[in-house]
């Protein structure tokens, strides 16, 4: 479904962000497209899109959209995806979906706390839902100009940046979902080769996914995060390979 334009959300941005961020990387009058849109990190995105003037729309999916999407039931992104491409090209598209707590339990500690069914039900949002809403949306992407393909990440899916441990089923999920979008830039990359693949660590955000886990980290607004986030995938080059990035620009190790 379209969303007029509207002004979003006001926030006390970084010092070297605007308070609404303008994708002056892409076309005037780009289209951008948002899954999960109804989550707090999808609201967001849908709130910056909305409020950029160069943006001249944005379509929302989600559990509850028309079409909807459900991560676990496949033939829900095929079918939405059949029905966008009457919309396409899409210059920016966004994943903002994923789980933390699963079936009601949050991530685990010790290896003893290892369960499979808990891990196969990580894997089958953050992994198995990750590939294939790589297989049935990158081709909405434009061929030859440039685009972007953003999917919410997190530091803790990052093997090399692994120190404490613990959360094994979400930090192993996010590493395989990390795995599938690199691989997927290298294919898509031979077709589109202006196309920008992006996985993206939003920080610790106010939100209910996070809530139980913030009381010992400094929690920041939802569209601050993405505000960043926008600032830094307006930065990043083409390349043959998928950006592992934060919300204040850095680069985070694979």
């Amino acid at each position: 479904m379209g969303h007029d334009r509207r002004t979003g959300k006001e926030f006390l941005p970084r010092p070297h962000l605007q308070r609404t961020m303008t994708m002056t990387s892409l076309a005037q009058g780009y289209r951008a497209l948002v899954l999960g849109a109804t989550g707090t990190l999808g609201g967001a995105f849908v709130r910056a899109f909305a409020a950029d003037s160069r943006c001249a729309g944005v379509e929302c999916l989600s559990r509850s959209s028309h079409p909807p999407i459900e991560l676990t039931r496949p033939e829900t992104l095929e079918h939405a995806a059949s029905l966008m491409l009457a919309s396409a090209p899409f210059d920016v598209v966004i994943d903002a979906t994923g789980a933390l707590t699963v079936a009601g339990q949050g991530p685990e500690k010790r290896l003893a706390d290892l369960d499979p069914d808990r891990l196969q039900a990580a894997f089958a949002i953050n992994a198995i839902g990750r590939g294939l809403v790589l297989r049935h949306f990158t081709p909405l992407l434009p061929r030859n100009q440039r685009c972007l393909f953003a999917v919410l990440s997190a530091r803790v899916g990052s093997i090399e940046d692994n120190h404490l441990g613990g959360w094994y089923a979400y930090r192993a999920a996010k590493a395989a979902g990390n795995m599938l979008l690199q691989t997927a830039a290298i294919e898509v990359h031979r077709l589109r080769p202006l196309a920008v693949f992006a996985a993206m660590q939003p920080g610790t955000v106010h939100s209910p996914l996070s809530a139980p886990y913030t009381s010992n980290h400094a929690a920041i607004d939802a569209d601050e995060s993405v505000a960043g986030l926008l600032a830094t995938l307006d930065r990043l080059q083409p390349d043959s390979r998928a950006h592992f990035v934060d919300h204040q620009g850095n680069a985070i190790p694979w």
